[in-house]
């Protein structure tokens, strides 16, 4: 059996590898000694995240919408890892789609549920018996979305919500096999999801009826310049990969990683704070007053 403690080599799978914070984490966890199998959805992003690594870096064409696809790998890395076992599943794959939730489609709603969270619970319960064989780790990629909801992020919120209880409830379930589940809560980080976002909420406002996205057309003019100064000034994302690779390595990994002074401070701050009052400052910050 491979050892993941302490930092020794063992094999992960990382979903949504292909940018950002997951592309990061293959390599960290790659120059560290592990086997990794990077998940992404292009073929291209495949071999271009792969052409970086060692050896040891394998990707893996995976949607994790898409049942077959989730089979198809399971079946490769089972192949490839045989009695060893799987040591760690990072669950990192995930979209934003923003915008006033009286205007986004049903559909998008479902869509964002089903990268977010569904998806996240598939590759989970497809790969546990291979993460059973190391009592591996599962790190779940959360956000301050996932304890703040902000407006016009409500359906990303609303996700990372419910991929904190799945966490929750994994872990106490998960025990007796010690299996540990930590969850990782970053505030803004420098990825290409704020652009990907910005796009989308682009699309939406051309297709949506005018007069009513005319009622939030003040609101949606700063949150987009919210989402460019996030983009600009966001936190490295080596921040987050540090906490990943501790949720992965350390002998005593922590259940939660809130990331960022911001994180720190808002989750604490706002356990104390009546809600309109915590209603006042998030408009306050995102320059909605």
């Amino acid at each position: 059996m491979i050892s993941k403690l302490n930092g020794s080599a063992s094999a992960v799978l990382i979903t949504g590898a292909s940018t950002g914070i997951g592309e990061a984490c293959a390599l960290e966890m790659d120059r560290r000694g592990w086997q990794v199998f990077a998940g992404v959805r292009l073929e291209a992003d495949g071999i271009r995240i792969q052409r970086q690594g060692s050896e040891r870096l394998k990707h893996v064409i995976l949607d994790v919408t898409d049942p077959e696809s989730i089979e198809r790998v399971k079946v490769q890395v089972a192949a490839e890892l045989g009695d060893e076992g799987l040591g760690g599943l990072v669950n990192n794959a995930g979209v934003a789609v923003p915008g006033p939730l009286e205007l986004l489609p049903i559909e998008h709603i479902r869509h964002q549920f089903e990268v977010n969270v569904i998806g996240q619970l598939s590759v989970t319960q497809a790969f546990l018996p291979l993460l059973r064989l190391t009592a591996g780790r599962i790190v779940n990629m959360s956000s301050i979305s996932g304890r703040l909801a902000p407006p016009y992020l409500g359906a990303y919120a609303a996700s990372k919500f419910a991929f904190e209880a799945v966490s929750d409830a994994l872990r106490t379930e998960l025990r007796s096999w010690n299996i540990s589940v930590s969850l990782v809560e970053p505030a803004s980080v420098v990825t290409p999801i704020w652009a990907k976002a910005r796009d989308a909420a682009d699309r939406l406002a051309d297709k949506g009826p005018s007069k009513v996205f005319d009622l939030y057309e003040r609101d949606l003019e700063a949150m987009r310049a919210v989402s460019l100064r996030c983009e600009r000034t966001g936190m490295p994302v080596k921040h987050v990969v540090k906490k990943v690779v501790h949720a992965l390595c350390a002998r005593r990994p922590k259940t939660r990683y809130p990331v960022g002074a911001q994180t720190r401070l808002a989750f604490y701050t706002f356990k104390f704070l009546p809600d309109r009052v915590c209603d006042w400052l998030v408009r306050r910050d995102m320059g909605l007053l």
